[in-house]
């Protein structure tokens, strides 16, 4: 195996679903499955014991779930990357996944070269959600969050003096909020895609956050989406 492979752990309770996947997966160079799990259990402890890039997590599993597993996978020190396979598409498994640590969700029916992309975007850190995902996301975030007070936008200030985010930082935070992607935020601003990767790898860094969506989710839990710059 080669240093730089990307190391992938498969957990799923049908054996034939894993070896599909892994010979999907060990299609493309520079994949390599390491370990494979029958429940949540047996995943947890095939990440502690191979260190994998990314874990693969189905969701209905025995004994432990794959939502449980997620919990317990991001828990661990320096944890994989986590991308939940399921065959239901339902916000539920959705939010409750994103809740559990994971990064990516993808429905089993997804095509070959999406599971591969979808492999490789959560192991280079970056969320996996469609735009339609997404506004889900937001949409529930908005529906949930606290109603606004007077005391909302010193409480968004207080936060991200706390968390040490510059001006520019903080606008960026916000687009993030809006559902904008990079590009979209780009154009907002004036500035090119570099500067504005550059602006969310800070901003995640200084909320240690793992990616986006969580990002998403911190603005509108801090009641910072939708106050004034």
């Amino acid at each position: 195996m080669a240093a730089d492979d990307l190391t992938i752990v498969l957990a799923d309770d049908q054996d034939l679903v894993r070896a599909g996947f892994r010979v999907i997966l060990e299609s493309e160079p520079g994949f390599r499955v390491v370990g494979e799990a029958a429940d949540g259990a047996e995943a947890v402890d095939a990440v502690r014991r191979h260190r994998p890039d990314v874990v693969c997590l189905d969701v209905q599993m025995p004994n432990v779930d794959g939502l449980e597993a997620a919990r317990r996978i991001a828990a661990l020190p320096d944890p994989p990357a986590v991308l939940v396979l399921t065959t239901f598409d339902h916000d539920d498994a959705l939010f409750q996944a994103l809740e559990a640590g994971a990064s990516g969700f993808l429905l089993k029916n997804a095509s070959p070269e999406r599971l591969i992309d979808a492999v490789r975007t959560v192991a280079a850190g970056d969320a996996l959600l469609a735009p339609d995902v997404t506004r889900r996301v937001i949409s529930r975030a908005t529906a949930t969050a606290p109603p606004t007070s007077a005391d909302a936008v010193p409480a968004a200030d207080a936060a991200l003096a706390s968390a040490g985010l510059t001006e520019r930082e903080t606008e960026v935070l916000r687009l993030l909020a809006r559902g904008l992607s990079n590009a979209e935020i780009a154009a907002e601003l004036f500035v090119g895609d570099a500067t504005v990767k550059t602006h969310v790898s800070n901003v995640l860094q200084k909320l240690g956050l793992r990616d986006r969506i969580q990002a998403v989710v911190w603005a509108f839990e801090h009641g910072v989406a939708g106050t004034a710059g």
